[in-house]
């Protein structure tokens, strides 16, 4: 099998696994922005994919996800977040692969800036409705709301990666 399809592959893995965990963490209630789930994959899939397919499935699995279960609300929630995540898929796969930083590094970094877009996506999706946006209350369920899963992130992304990594130079 050529890389191309194998890395399609994987991309499909990735965006299952990101409507696969958000469900299982919705039937015990409103744990998704808790432990943000969605994130995992998608931060995954540009560390070890790259960019291209990074940006393709963050922005993906949250439409899917909205379009198939309702969760998250396709507007704005569900909007924002694809907006976010495909920034997420983004930086994480072009700060790791293509600019080789520190995985931490190159993991915090991308997690900032996908905030950074939700809160500018967030503005002016809340300003089109005629809403308003509150800095405050995003910051809270961006970074507080979302601690634990920030967490989560930042110890189980780096030992995957690392993980994969390892066994790929073993069969290699």
């Amino acid at each position: 099998m050529n890389s191309k399809t194998n890395n399609m592959i994987k991309a499909a893995i990735f965006i299952a696994i990101g409507l696969i965990l958000p469900y299982f963490f919705h039937m015990v209630g409103m744990a998704g922005p808790v432990f943000l789930p969605m994130h995992i994959p998608v931060l995954l899939c540009g560390m070890i994919l790259g960019w291209k397919y990074g940006i393709v499935v963050g922005f993906i699995t949250p439409l899917l996800n909205s379009f198939l279960t309702g969760m998250p609300p396709l507007f704005p929630t569900g909007i924002s977040m694809a907006c976010e995540l495909a920034a997420y898929g983004f930086l994480s796969g072009y700060l790791y692969k293509e600019k080789r930083l520190n995985i931490m590094f190159a993991l915090v970094l991308s997690m900032l800036g996908g905030r950074f877009i939700s809160g500018i996506m967030n503005y002016i999706l809340l300003i089109a409705k005629g809403n308003n946006f509150v800095f405050k209350a995003f910051l809270m369920g961006t970074f507080v709301k979302g601690f634990i899963g920030i967490i989560i992130q930042l110890i189980l992304i780096p030992v995957v990666v690392k993980a994969l990594e390892k066994g790929e130079k073993v069969t290699a």
